[in-house]
């Protein structure tokens, strides 16, 4: 039996000043790949901030919230070092 509201939601550091959409998929193991995260971008299956977001290189930066496959990503500054 699957439960919708079984979403899960982590914070992650940004080292820098942002992070590409993209990039930040692959880093946090939501897809497989690089291509895997730019075809479920460009198909609009990923949310920035409760919107749909097809930008493949988006820059993401602390405050910013990634939601994709029952997933929630809320960025938050990195530490400098």
């Amino acid at each position: 039996m699957a439960n919708k509201a079984n979403q899960s939601e982590r914070e992650v550091a940004v080292r820098g000043e942002y992070v590409e959409l993209c990039d930040l998929l692959q880093f946090e193991n939501l897809t497989q790949s690089g291509g895997e995260a730019k075809v479920a971008i460009a198909e609009g299956l990923v949310s920035v901030n409760g919107e749909p977001e097809t930008r493949k290189r988006k820059k993401l930066r602390p405050g910013d919230v990634v939601t994709f496959k029952g997933q929630t990503l809320r960025l938050v500054g990195g530490q400098a070092g």
